[in-house]
């Protein structure tokens, strides 16, 4: 599925699809466009009203006849024609122009692990739909270990945690190739979920629909750990009445609540980690988990996952850019090839 570094190095711009976010890397310029994979649409003209941020802030405050749609969903594109009106609004003017002088326009997207045949043909056919002659296609977990500076071609055992929004990848990488991955169903979305299921529950809280991201920003940088604030005060909807409330949540109620959907991730980690050669697991147990991904910010969950292990937990620097940076890293040439020659008779 993973493209060789010549191809992709013939390619004139990038794409990284993501549940959360959009964002687009041009040969040569760099990353033009980091934006929210939303769209907002007028029903009754089909008029494309606004994408990206403004999309976004657009949620749960429309009017009847605006619909905020988002078209890709855990990393696959699931409506096509929207995504590739998504980011022709996304990309400039001048950028568009600029790509379409380029003779043989080529793209290279990123997919998920294991993604089927239909996810990867509507990744193609989405780059399609904006020009591109040829469409080249990228395992996400190759691209995010070059984009954290992973040594993914020698001979010993990186492993890589890219924690999407709507799922998270768990691989261990020899060689410049995937040695055992596990795609668990599992992101920054169930979370939300479990805390906005626990508030409704517990409280009789409907919270708005942004709400759920400052929640855990307020649990801090201990936030998974007993280490963190005990009381945090939500603002939200009352169940039974509708009217404004505020309650004060306790913050371990809300990591117990967490905890349940994180738990397979842990289950993800250890069949990996259960499937590999013992010689590879011995490597990880100094080299540990590097984790990459928008969720990988969620605080405490680096904790969580040094306790659970008993590994070496790291955070790359920018992590919710490293699919997109590794990408652009191949298309510039950046990566040097590994050849493994034949011995002569």
């Amino acid at each position: 599925m993973t493209a060789s570094l010549e191809q992709l190095r013939r390619c004139h711009f990038a794409v990284d699809l993501g549940a959360a976010r959009t964002r687009v890397y041009v040969k040569g310029a760099g990353l033009v466009v980091d934006q929210p994979s939303v769209a907002a649409v007028n029903t009754r003209t089909g008029a494309l009203i606004a994408v990206g941020e403004f999309a976004e802030k657009m949620t749960g405050r429309t009017p009847d006849y605006i619909r905020v749609v988002r078209p890709v969903t855990g990393g696959t594109v699931v409506d096509i024609e929207m995504a590739q009106r998504m980011l022709r609004q996304l990309i400039s003017d001048r950028t568009r122009r600029a790509l379409r002088r380029r003779p043989r326009l080529r793209a290279a997207a990123c997919i998920p692990h294991d993604a089927d045949p239909l996810a990867q043909r509507a990744a193609i056919e989405t780059l399609v739909g904006l020009g591109a002659r040829r469409v080249e296609l990228v395992d996400t977990l190759i691209a995010a270990a070059v984009g954290c500076g992973l040594p993914v071609e020698r001979p010993e055992a990186t492993m890589i945690m890219v924690c999407g929004a709507a799922a998270t990848q768990v691989a261990v990488l020899s060689l410049g190739s995937i040695v055992r991955a596990e795609r668990i169903p599992v992101g920054g979305e169930a979370v939300d979920a479990a805390i906005v299921q626990h508030l409704r529950h517990q409280h009789e809280l409907m919270l708005p629909s942004q709400s759920v991201r400052p929640l855990q920003l307020a649990l801090e940088e201990n936030g998974l750990t007993p280490q963190g604030p005990e009381v945090t005060e939500i603002h939200g909807r009352d169940v039974a009445t509708g009217l404004a409330r505020s309650v004060k949540v306790d913050t371990a109620a809300v990591r117990r609540a967490i905890q349940t959907p994180l738990t397979a991730v842990l289950d993800g980690i250890g069949k990996v980690l259960r499937d590999c050669p013992p010689d590879l697991v011995a490597d990880l147990a100094d080299r540990g988990i590097m984790m990459v991904g928008g969720s990988a910010l969620l605080p405490g969950l680096d904790q969580m996952l040094r306790q659970a292990t008993g590994m070496p937990v790291h955070i790359a620097e920018q992590p919710e850019l490293c699919a997109v940076e590794g990408l652009g890293a191949m298309l510039e040439g950046r990566i040097a090839p590994m050849v493994l020659d034949p011995l002569s008779a």
